[in-house]
């Protein structure tokens, strides 16, 4: 016989006997039918709460699904770039032609919530056309040369250079295949050709030809890629500053900055690791954003029978007190030196340095700003029982340098048991990467 458990509330038959009865309770056995409706009310129980638990679940999937939607890679036109990277929903690509050819289509196409992008697929067409000579012959229409570069180029052939300044150059300069170059021509409509250039070049008409003259064709100006992206947050090419080049550009850097391979951010120079720095013997290098610092500390100078001895570059230790000098057991125990580089208009509040002792015997630590140059911006505060921070409170536009000196004291029952003194300089940076 199977046995099927049931859950308490599902008994039934209990007899229930006022109190003070003798009689003996009695329960009744469930029926097979009974039996099989409450299995039935727990397998519909069960599956509406599993539907309740899928629900949920397809929810969470689809809102995951939003944010991991990515529409798919943009065809980049023949003759043009993409500006963008990302493909996600909600961001945009931009699209520029090379220098000779006119975009066509949309410029800039942002990513739908339904995988799809805005606009139309753009295309570059050549800016450039030129007749058709008498029986079909074509007329030669030139050669591209650099805009920096006035040399002239050899033309096509069919047609003859009688510009006097190719004469006086000489045929080796005329031609230079660095300064020059043939244009790509194709077969367009009956009566018309369409010639390009490739990037950095731009069609020049030949000084002379032979036959009816060829139809003038005009110089499309180049896209200034820099004019157009550079100034806007989200459109921004480059870190630092933006080179417009003839169908191109150039992100350049700061000096003592680098290129990144991506073409478009800054790497800082670390000037002492490379020996590139001009500090002298006795000196110490300390690197910084864009640039290097030479420093020297030195311990201050004997005064009220306390003096210092430097234990290694950046610390001074005291030397023993004399027995009855009272200012030389006040004065601080340790003079540390840090310097720390900081990017220009950093976010705040920003921890900038840490201090704490590695043996703390007494029952207090507190910590004070003691003076310096800039402590305007500073703050000290306590982030555990044997550790104090100090905090940079305000942006700080460079380039400028910031001191100061901050104090932590150790007391026991009240009683003075030593402190320290951290000398910090902030060197900040003029950029802010």
């Amino acid at each position: 016989m199977l046995l099927i458990p049931l859950p308490a509330w599902l008994a039934l038959g209990i007899l229930q006997l006022p109190l003070g009865s003798t009689q003996v309770r009695t329960f009744e056995c469930l029926s097979p039918q009974q039996a099989l409706s409450a299995v039935r009310q727990m397998q519909k129980l069960l599956a509406a709460q599993e539907a309740a638990h899928l629900r949920g679940t397809r929810g969470l999937r689809q809102q995951l699904s939003v944010l991991q939607k990515t529409c798919p890679q943009p065809v980049v036109p023949l003759n043009g770039r993409m500006l963008g990277r990302s493909t996600r929903v909600g961001h945009d690509v931009h699209f520029v032609c090379d220098a000779g050819f006119r975009l066509v289509g949309s410029e800039t196409r942002a990513c739908r919530h339904d995988r799809t992008w805005s606009g139309t697929q753009p295309f570059c067409r050549s800016e450039v056309e030129q007749g058709w000579g008498v029986g079909g012959s074509a007329l030669p229409g030139g050669s591209c040369t650099t805009p920096s570069r006035r040399v002239p180029s050899p033309c096509s052939p069919g047609c003859r250079e009688s510009s006097p300044e190719a004469a006086a150059m000489g045929t080796e300069a005329g031609h230079n295949a660095s300064f020059s170059r043939q244009p790509r021509c194709a077969e367009g409509r009956a009566g018309s050709r369409r010639c390009s250039c490739d990037a950095g070049f731009q069609m020049r008409a030949s000084s002379a030809v032979t036959g009816p003259p060829a139809m003038p064709h005009s110089v499309p100006p180049d896209v200034d890629e820099c004019q157009l992206f550079q100034s806007s947050p989200q459109t921004r090419l480059c870190l630092h500053d933006c080179l417009n080049l003839p169908g191109s550009y150039r992100c350049l850097c700061p000096p003592g900055y680098l290129l990144r391979a991506d073409r478009n951010t800054c790497e800082d120079v670390n000037e002492c690791t490379g020996k590139q720095h001009n500090c002298t013997q006795g000196d110490l290098c300390i690197n910084t954003f864009g640039g290097h610092r030479c420093v020297c500390p030195k311990c201050p100078p004997p005064r009220h029978n306390t003096s210092y001895v430097k234990t290694s570059a950046f610390q001074c230790e005291r030397n023993p007190c004399p027995m009855e000098s009272r200012a030389c057991r006040l004065a601080a125990t340790s003079i540390s030196f840090h310097y720390l580089p900081l990017q220009a208009n950093r976010t705040v509040p920003r921890v900038l340095f840490k201090m704490s002792t590695t043996r703390f015997v007494g029952d207090s630590l507190r910590f004070a700003i003691m003076g310096g140059r800039g402590q305007g911006v500073f703050a000290v505060r306590r982030s555990d029982r044997q550790m104090g921070e100090l905090v940079l409170t305000s942006p700080v536009a460079g380039p400028v340098t910031l001191e100061v000196d901050l104090e932590m004291s150790e007391f026991s029952r009240k009683v003075l048991l030593g402190k320290h003194i951290f000398k910090v300089t902030v060197f900040v940076s003029p950029y802010e990467f």
